[in-house]
Formats: structure tokens, sequence, C-alpha cells
């Protein structure tokens, strides 16, 4: 819904869920004639390294007809505040071929909507808006995009993208990690690694974390309003080593994110970099 006002369609891939799933009932009460739902049934020979997402990535987009094509997963969302930019730097860019898609920031917000993460080890940046008709396709795990397997050249906006990924009460998110976990690994594998895990994900102490002090987009209000999770998260910030530290807690992450923050100017070392930056906006 974040992006609907902008777009002249919307496809989705949608699989085939459980018999209680109701995704495809939530999508239609939008009411929006953009919305065109494919239903797909995924091919477990692909629950490996993700590639299950990258196939059906691409179909949707072999289903999308624009000049620009604005890819969001589930846990993305863009605020209101960016819309027009966005539009504009369409039109703007539309003629130059040189141009191949746009680079967005990310904010990766974590137990909570006040706290967010800007460690060394998560991605900083994506492509997210790709030009039609060039032949662009899926990256590894549908986390980006490249042509015939060269990174494509892209316009850096000053726009970020909302990942809320990360926030679901402690019992979901473990949920989520087992069932993301076999899209990677096969689900005889993940079922087999979450056995030995506890039924509830440990945030850790969201205390050592930056505190999100602007505003979240207006379609997020109302599941912000039923959050109730607060109780079961950890706002101190003492670390329990005696637990399986997350990447952001290790030390080694820790000095790396130190001397990103404070010697490399933000820059982060051996950072995911699938793009090459022709032009950029403040």
């Amino acid at each position: 819904m974040s992006i609907l006002p902008i777009v002249d369609e919307f496809i989705i891939a949608l699989g085939e869920g459980d018999d209680d799933d109701n995704t495809e009932d939530l999508i239609r009460s939008i009411k929006s004639d953009k919305i065109k739902i494919y239903n797909r049934i995924w091919d477990e020979k692909l629950f490996v390294n993700g590639k299950i997402f990258k196939n059906e990535t691409d179909f949707a987009l072999s289903n999308c007809k624009g000049d620009w094509c604005f890819y969001l997963q589930a846990d993305e969302v863009i605020h209101e505040k960016y819309l027009g930019y966005i539009v504009s730097s369409c039109k703007k860019y539309l003629s130059n071929k040189q141009i191949e898609g746009f680079l967005f920031n990310y904010r990766h917000f974590w137990g909570d909507f006040n706290h967010y993460v800007n460690t060394h080890g998560w991605y900083k940046n994506e492509i997210r808006i790709i030009r039609n008709g060039m032949g662009v396709s899926s990256y590894k795990d549908a986390q980006s995009f490249r042509i015939s397997g060269r990174k494509l050249r892209v316009h850096s906006l000053s726009a970020f993208v909302y990942h809320y990924g990360w926030v679901r009460p402690p019992w979901v998110m473990q949920s989520k990690k087992k069932e993301q976990a076999s899209m990677h690994w096969g689900i005889a594998r993940s079922n087999e690694v979450y056995k030995r895990e506890t039924p509830v994900f440990d945030y850790g102490p969201l205390g050592r974390l930056p505190v999100f002090k602007d505003s979240h987009p207006e379609v997020m209000q109302d599941w912000i309003s039923k959050f109730d999770w607060a109780d079961d998260l950890n706002y101190g910030k003492k670390l329990d080593v005696d637990r399986n530290l997350i990447k952001h807690e290790k030390l080694k992450y820790r000095i790396l994110s130190w001397l990103e923050k404070n010697i490399l100017k933000g820059n982060q070392i051996g950072a995911w970099k699938n793009w090459i930056i022709v032009s950029k906006d403040k």
C-alpha cells in the first residue's frame, strides 16, 4: 500500500499457502484495480540458497509493463514523504538510458519500532527500482538485480526503504526465521536445526541500539498501534554473553562498526555493493 499511489500496476506472484492462510483475502481487501495477482506453486527443488525467491521475483518482473519497475519485499515500506521525489526522479532519468536503476538507503528496524541496527554487516543500500525491458533479472536470493551477470548502473536517491522484517513478537520471529531457513537450507535441514533452538527469539539488549526519532509511514500506523510485546524485550544495555550472540553483537563486528563510524566516515569495510553509481542526490 505504501507505493500503490505512484504505480500504474502492482504485480504480485502469490505462492500457495496453508489451508488457513488468508494472504490473498488481505490483498484483495485493498480493493485496487492496479493489483494483479498471479497464483503460483513454489518448486521445493528451489528451496536452496534462496533460489525460490529469485525465481518468483523474475516471474513477477516478466509480467511488468511499465518503464520502471519498483520492487518491494513484503517487509519493506516506503514513507509517503518520498513518493513525489521518487516519481520526479523516474521522470527525470527516463530518457537517460545510462541510468538502469535507482539505489535506496535502508533503515533496518530491530525488535520494536523505536530501535534500528546500523552496524557492520547490515546492508546500507539496495536497488529497488529498475528499468524495464533491458534484460534485468533478480540476483542471488532476490536481494538485488543484475543484467546478464553484470552490475547495474544506478542513480543513488536520498530516500529510505524502511525494513520491518525484524519487528515481530519474539515467538513469531523465531518461527519466521525457521521458515526463511527452509528456503535456503531445505525443509528437512531447517527442521533439524531449529529443534535445537529455543521457541522464542532473543533480540538482545535494545538499549545498545540507536533510537529512531523520525516518523513512520502512514500505512504502518495500524500495525504500530498493535505493538504489545514490549514486556518481552530487553531495553537494557547489558550483553548476555552466555547466549548465542547475534552478528552485530559480536566483538569483531562491534570493532568494525566503531572504525567505520569514527574513522571511515560511515563507509563500510568490504560492504555489499552490487551496483555502479553513475550519479547521486545529496
